[in-house]
């Protein structure tokens, strides 16, 4: 049995076999010799016939029909699955490759791995700012303190070191802790699929990014190690206020390199992956804190520390802040700013070499914060300017506003403002062009013009003065009428051709200062005056380098003709330092000859003060950036003050040096009197124009004619003496 084939086990009684009889009864068959035929019958094929019907009866044992019906069953089920697998594979193939098509080209990511930066450098050399993407030294996993390494593990990703780049476990846990808050509380990515994110996608929230994202993070985690993923994350990965990489965020905020870093610090670094505008401790200290103890817990659950040293760190004193604003961060915006004009916006990382001499910097930013945190803040003065420059343009400090970090907006060079009486150098110059004289007489006397009647804030009035004391004394009535005697177009030419590009009203109230300039530019006319009527124009740069040293840029000494005559301009000056000496501006006084102006809005809105030495222009302004009402702060108070705190730093150590033009000639003063009654100067040039009315009559023309009778804008500029 056992030699038989399987199916023969049911196959039934065999047949008889013939061909295997025993010899001994083969003597029977002589017999039937007459038929020799009949010994063959029995290997006709009828005698195999049992043979080929004994398949059938297999299937027909009821046993065997139930069992192979429920293999034929679960055959079909696995024939199915199996197929449906296939087709699943198959479309599960084409849905990546679908994925994959816009994919970029990883061999080609360096080419925009990064922005090009732009590093800042003083007149000195000194780095004070770097912009675009800043990047610090790239440092391996084994060159961070491990509290660095451990607080981004502990609040990123705890099961780095274990998953394969996707970690299921972490995204289940998110999406229940989602599901449980109804918010999206935490996320499912691993490091690594962040870091495929940073450098190959964009931050886009899709299903299709996040596919994407996990079959980079699969090609990464294959290509290379766990720890190179986490190096290239640590230095790439962004940490606020422009800062890429550890290293470059720790010289950002807390002034050392990454490996300096201790525990509270590197917590503080560590929570900044969630949100870095948000966590900066630049501009947000407190919620920087609050995250950093958040983080500091994460690693007391994960292990990596203990409590007793969280608790020390939670009581060890906080890291020195960058100081709000300081050194020189608006300028550094401002140059920035420029860099494209000189070498083109595709330019790659450039080394700026600027005029910024950080000295007078931090001297401007210390004075302007003194003057608000003391006396302004009682007078309502919350926001203040600084600009200061050589007298042949390079700017040597620039103060945007007393906090950056609260406000980015650059009042020196981008708020417009009126300028007040600050603007009257240019009306007095313009007189000086059309033939008058410091000591020509003008009527500081009551004026109505058509509903307008400028006034004088001290509501006193002089009668007939030298032009050199109306200056002095920022007289608006007689700079009223020199403006209507000269015409308002000389004047708009003269301040134009200084460097006041801004546009100028083409009526009678220009002469009090109503258009609206910025401090950068009213500064730059000053710088004018004191080039002896050559205009300037203010620069910050003076080469550019690109990362291998080569020169891109690099400024050339240069002049400018004279828009104005230039012993014209020293007069101008000369008249300019009565204004310290015994007029407005009084409590500016300093140790050596200065020449300025003071100027004062409606209402208080806006203090100026801008004036010269030999060595430098500086020019300062004092309000608010909701144009709020100071209380009676004019250009000739807290202006004045600052202005002279900062102009004693700056010159501190230099000796005294007499104005451009005036080697060797006393400050100007009309007739030797401070504040004459009334002065008998010379006779004054010829009306502009044919008026029987005298002076008064003429500007009434003049108003009526511009405005129709209309009133003129109502101002009152620069109006007192402080001392008073």
């Amino acid at each position: 049995m056992s030699n038989d084939r399987p199916g023969e086990l049911f196959a039934g009684p065999r047949p008889i076999q013939t061909r295997g009889e025993e010899p001994a009864l083969r003597p029977r068959l002589p017999k039937r010799a007459p038929k020799p035929e009949k010994p063959a019958k029995p290997e006709k094929p009828k005698a195999e016939k049992p043979r080929k019907a004994a398949p059938p009866p297999r299937k027909a044992t009821p046993k065997t029909a139930r069992g192979g019906g429920r293999r034929s069953i679960l055959g079909t089920l696995v024939y199915a699955g199996m197929v449906a697998g296939v087709w699943c594979g198959i479309a599960l193939g084409a849905v990546l490759a679908w994925f994959a098509l816009d994919l970029p080209d990883i061999s080609k990511v360096a080419q925009f791995e990064r922005r090009a930066s732009v590093t800042v450098l003083a007149a000195d050399g000194a780095e004070f700012a770097r912009f675009g993407d800043l990047h610090g030294t790239t440092l391996g996993v084994r060159d961070l303190p491990p509290h660095l390494i451990n607080a981004v593990l502990a609040i990123e990703d705890r099961r780095f070191y274990s998953h394969f780049g996707v970690d299921p476990i972490g995204l289940a846990r998110a999406l229940y802790v989602n599901w449980r808050s109804g918010r999206s509380a935490q996320g499912g990515s691993t490091i690594t699929q962040q870091l495929a994110k940073n450098l190959f996608l964009t931050p886009e929230k899709s299903l299709k990014r996040k596919i994407q994202e996990a079959m980079l993070a699969l090609w990464l985690e294959h290509r290379f190690t766990k720890d190179q993923i986490l190096t290239a994350y640590l230095n790439r990965v962004y940490l606020g206020a422009g800062t890429f990489g550890v290293d470059a965020a720790a010289r950002t905020y807390f002034g050392k390199p990454a490996t300096q870093l201790d525990l509270r610090e590197s917590a503080i670094i560590a929570g900044l992956l969630k949100a870095p505008s948000r966590y900066a401790p630049s501009s947000n200290p407190d919620e920087a804190a609050e995250r950093s103890r958040v983080v500091m817990g994460a690693m007391v659950d994960a292990g990596f520390i203990t409590a007793q040293e969280l608790e020390a760190a939670r009581n060890a004193p906080p890291s020195a802040k960058r100081k709000p604003g300081g050194d020189g961060r608006y300028f550094a915006d401002w140059v920035t700013e420029l860099v494209s004009a000189f070498v083109g916006s595709g330019h790659g990382d450039v080394v700026v070499r600027t005029t910024l001499d950080l000295k007078l910097q931090r001297a401007a930013e210390q004075r302007l914060e003194e003057i608000l945190a003391g006396p302004g803040a009682a007078a309502n003065a919350r926001q203040g300017a600084l600009v200061a420059m050589t007298t042949d343009g390079a700017v040597r400090a620039l103060v945007g506003g007393r906090d950056y970090d609260n406000s980015e907006f650059n009042r020196a060079t981008q708020a417009m403002r009126q300028p007040g009486s600050a603007f009257k150098p240019f009306v007095y110059l313009a007189a000086l062009e059309a033939g008058w004289s410091p000591d020509s007489p003008v009527e500081d006397a009551p004026v109505r013009i058509g509903g307008w009647s400028p006034g004088n804030y001290d509501g006193k009035f002089r009668g007939t003065i030298t032009m050199a004391n109306a200056l002095a004394h920022s007289s608006n009535t007689a700079t009223v009428r020199i403006i209507d005697r000269i015409g308002v177009e000389r004047v708009r030419r003269v301040a134009a051709g200084l460097g006041i590009n801004s546009p100028l009203g083409k009526d009678l109230s220009l002469a009090l200062g109503t258009s609206e300039v910025n401090l950068l530019e009213l500064t730059r006319g000053y710088a004018g005056i004191a080039n002896r009527g050559a205009p300037v124009w203010p620069y910050a740069i003076t080469e550019i380098r690109d990362r291998d040293g080569n020169v891109l840029y690099r400024r050339q000494a240069g002049g400018s003709v004279p828009v104005v005559d230039p012993a014209h301009a020293v007069q101008l000056t000369r008249m300019m330092t009565g204004v310290i000496e015994y007029g407005t501006g009084k409590s500016a006084k300093l140790d050596r000859p200065a020449a300025a102006k003071s100027g004062t809005t409606q209402d208080y809105r806006d203090a100026w003060f801008v004036g010269f030495t030999a060595d430098l222009v500086a020019g300062v302004w004092l309000g608010n950036d909701n144009n709020a009402e100071m209380k009676r702060v004019t250009g000739g108070s807290l202006p004045a003050k600052l202005w002279q705190g900062f102009m004693l730093d700056a010159h501190a150590g230099r000796p005294p040096r007499p104005l451009p033009g005036m080697e060797g000639a006393p400050a100007y003063v009309a007739s030797g009197i401070a504040e004459p009654a009334r002065a008998t100067p010379a006779a004054a040039p010829a009306p502009a124009r044919g008026s029987s009315g005298g002076m008064a009559g003429g500007i009434g023309s003049l108003i009526e004619s511009l405005t129709g009778k209309g009133s003129a804008p109502q101002v009152q500029y620069d109006y007192g003496n402080p001392v008073r």
